[in-house]
């Protein structure tokens, strides 16, 4: 196996990019450097792939590295000039620019992007793991010992532009889970996201910390790894693909918990987890069914490299 070449990871600065990003490169063996992209005024309300410079736009200068992999609309521009520059460039996400202006692009079936140079994947990039599901099963265990198994662990997302998830919804939510609580005997432990409003929070936790569930209140560390690990089965608020490619990827089976609005690509996405059986909508009940962990992270970063010549 070759050296592994000078990594950036180039995205804006959040966490569900950068988390797409990396999985990709701890896959593929390689450390990334993250560069996270903010946008100078006025380019950052301009759509990116207009800009006209947007070394310039993001304050980037030489040395540059050997490969970038980047991230979403931002990512794929400055990857894309870096590119012109000489370096090579692998986009995470339709980078909604023409392919030919990337190496390799890998993108899930629901970003509806194909081409000679574009790896297809069933779901978003992450970085879930047997290796650190192992490792936080054993860390996070003792904390959740004393909760009622089996054991539903809920992941939370909130308002994104095309799906709402404020204090009402939250609390109907809460709600529905509070009943399969009392009716299925079940323990919970919820994690909510750094999109969830607070008051959208506190309404869960109102909700089900009288039946002695948990919720994550965003003090120290987020046990998100942990309940990934140890649940029996996983409810995921329907808004978020990411969290919805990281429940599936384990040995759990997933229930997609509804909220107002739609979105095409959530839609396509959704319903192909549904028809592989992977992820059902949720009920207000606990369900158990037989399911398969799918992650194409693994191969998705096999493919990667021998394109690029990596091995």
């Amino acid at each position: 196996m070759k050296s592994a070449p000078l990594t950036w990871l180039l995205s804006e600065p959040y966490a569900g990019l950068q988390a797409q990003g990396l999985g990709l490169a701890e896959a593929a063996g390689l450390t990334a450097e993250i560069q996270p992209l903010m946008p100078r005024v006025p380019w950052r309300w301009l759509a990116a792939r207009t800009w006209p410079a947007p070394l310039a736009a993001v304050r980037m200068a030489p040395p540059f590295p050997e490969l970038v992999i980047g991230v979403g609309g931002v990512g794929g521009a400055v990857g894309a000039a870096l590119r012109r520059r000489g370096v090579r460039m692998v986009q995470v996400q339709h980078p909604r620019m023409p392919p030919d202006r990337f190496d390799l692009i890998v993108a899930a079936r629901h970003d509806e992007i194909a081409g000679p140079n574009v790896i297809v994947t069933r779901t978003a990039l992450h970085r879930v793991t047997k290796a650190r599901l192992a490792v936080a099963a054993a860390q996070w265990a003792p904390r959740f010992a004393s909760l009622p198994r089996p054991l539903v662990a809920v992941l939370v997302g909130g308002a994104n532009g095309r799906f709402r998830l404020d204090r009402t919804i939250a609390g109907r939510l809460g709600g529905e889970l509070a009943a399969m609580m009392r009716r299925d005997g079940v323990g919970l432990a919820a994690t909510p996201s750094r999109r969830t409003d607070p008051e959208a929070a506190v309404a869960l936790q109102k909700a089900v910390a009288p039946l002695g569930g948990y919720v994550w209140d965003g003090k120290g560390e987020n046990p998100y790894f942990g309940l990934l690990a140890l649940a029996d089965a996983i409810v995921v608020t329907i808004d978020s693909v990411s969290m919805i490619s990281e429940a599936v990827a384990t040995e759990a089976p997933v229930m997609l918990a509804p909220l107002p609005g739609r979105s095409r690509r959530n839609r396509l996405f959704v319903a192909a987890m549904e028809q592989c059986g992977r992820a059902r909508p949720f009920a207000g009940r606990f369900a158990l069914w037989s399911v398969t962990a799918l992650n194409d992270t693994a191969a998705a970063a096999e493919e990667m490299r021998r394109r690029l010549g990596l091995d």
